[in-house]
């Protein structure tokens, strides 16, 4: 899939989950959200994206929760 698509739909999750009061919780329901529906090989690239190319165009909270809740993606 296209990683721009991938970005996009990313920071819209991102958008809907950063009005959490407790951001650390935040984090971990994006991540928990990717991970129940994207497919695999989406959740990758978008591991790849953050790793090889520091999360551009992600926003921060979106990064944040790849680098740190990441592992439970693949």
């Amino acid at each position: 899939m296209n990683i721009e698509h991938l970005i996009t739909m990313a920071n819209q999750i991102g958008t809907f989950f950063k009005s959490y009061p407790d951001a650390d919780q935040a984090k971990k329901d994006i991540v928990m959200h990717i991970k129940r529906f994207w497919a695999l090989q989406m959740r990758l690239q978008l591991i790849e994206h953050v790793k090889q190319h520091q999360g551009e165009g992600l926003e921060v909270i979106v990064k944040e929760a790849i680098n740190e809740h990441g592992a439970l993606l693949a």
